[in-house]
């Protein structure tokens, strides 16, 4: 995740240092974004390793593209297409995953992304601007009822009715197609507001996630990432949103548990089957330091889990 031009990478130093590279390593960046955190681990790679970069930004491929380094791979697929892509990079197991969760920076500094209602440009949000749906295409069919689902869900915003309300009543006279337009009406609807928020902030970021299937493609690649882990390989997720922390937590939690078995089966402790991960440490946040220099890094939250050493791919 970046800051303006300059593209700071959130925890970049502890996120490479909770992988604990080895030089011949196999390692998945499932979020290429601006490469931080893949030149970084390049960096700590020796000839025989490699590094598969993911990212369904086109922008972001391009980028990688640039980087003439035959230990990389880049391909253009979202990370909830995980085990595909390992496949077709010619992987069977991986020795560390590194995710980091939502919207880059770029994406949001460049305003024909239609990210931020700080531009007034069309209302896309796509990070794959290849394919599927943009948000302006969205909120121009759906109803209602889906609309105050979706703000309430995913922007946790309390005036979601009302804000579907203006939404549904101003494209019976136009489309809403700028970004500029939906602020307007969300700023409308929105009868307090909260110190130091726009009050179009939690319906962009609803609109962005839902778009983008953000907490579906999380859901679906955390099962992948720790399947594909060699025995004591690393899976780190940084995550920005209570929502994608929650269910970081939870899966992380659940797989470092013992399987539930009936209490009356005869078994011992021993032969119980071990858990599919084990938690490293506590839950980091980047450094008031870091924050200082790029406040994006305020929400940020990274959990780290491994596959134990006896635990077969």
């Amino acid at each position: 995740m970046s800051s303006g031009t300059q593209h700071l990478t959130v925890l970049l130093h502890e996120a490479v240092a909770a992988l604990e590279v080895k030089p011949s390593g196999v390692y998945v960046d499932g979020t290429f974004g601006r490469g931080g955190h893949s030149r970084a681990i390049l960096e700590r790679l020796g000839p025989q390793g490699r590094l598969l970069a993911l990212d369904r930004d086109p922008q972001a491929v391009a980028v990688a593209r640039q980087i003439n380094d035959p230990r990389l791979t880049m391909l253009h697929h979202s990370f909830g297409e995980l085990a595909e892509a390992v496949q077709q990079a010619g992987f069977d197991a991986v020795d560390g995953v590194l995710l980091d969760i939502g919207v880059s920076s770029p994406q949001i500094d460049e305003g024909e992304r239609g990210f931020s209602f700080r531009f007034d440009a069309p209302l896309d949000m796509r990070m794959d601007t290849t394919q599927g749906e943009t948000a302006a295409e969205w909120l121009a069919r759906a109803e209602i009822r889906d609309i105050t689902e979706v703000i309430r869900n995913y922007g946790e915003e309390r005036f979601a009715f009302q804000i579907a309300k203006k939404i549904v009543a101003a494209r019976g006279e136009r489309p809403v197609a700028t970004t500029g337009q939906l602020a307007a009406l969300v700023r409308e609807a929105v009868r307090t507001r909260e110190p130091g928020q726009d009050p179009a902030t939690r319906t962009f970021q609803a609109l962005r996630i839902h778009i983008n299937q953000e907490l579906e493609q999380l859901a679906l690649v955390l099962p992948q990432a720790a399947h594909l882990l060699k025995p004591g390989g690393r899976l780190a997720v940084i995550s920005f949103h209570s929502l994608e922390d929650r269910i970081v937590k939870r899966f992380m939690r659940d797989e470092a548990a013992p399987d539930k078995l009936p209490k009356d089966l005869p078994l011992r402790a021993a032969d119980l089957p071990p858990p599919r991960l084990r938690l490293i440490g506590k839950p980091q946040k980047a450094s008031a330091a870091e924050v200082a220099a790029n406040p994006r890094a305020r929400s940020a939250v990274m959990r780290v889990a491994e596959k134990p050493a006896g635990e077969a791919h």
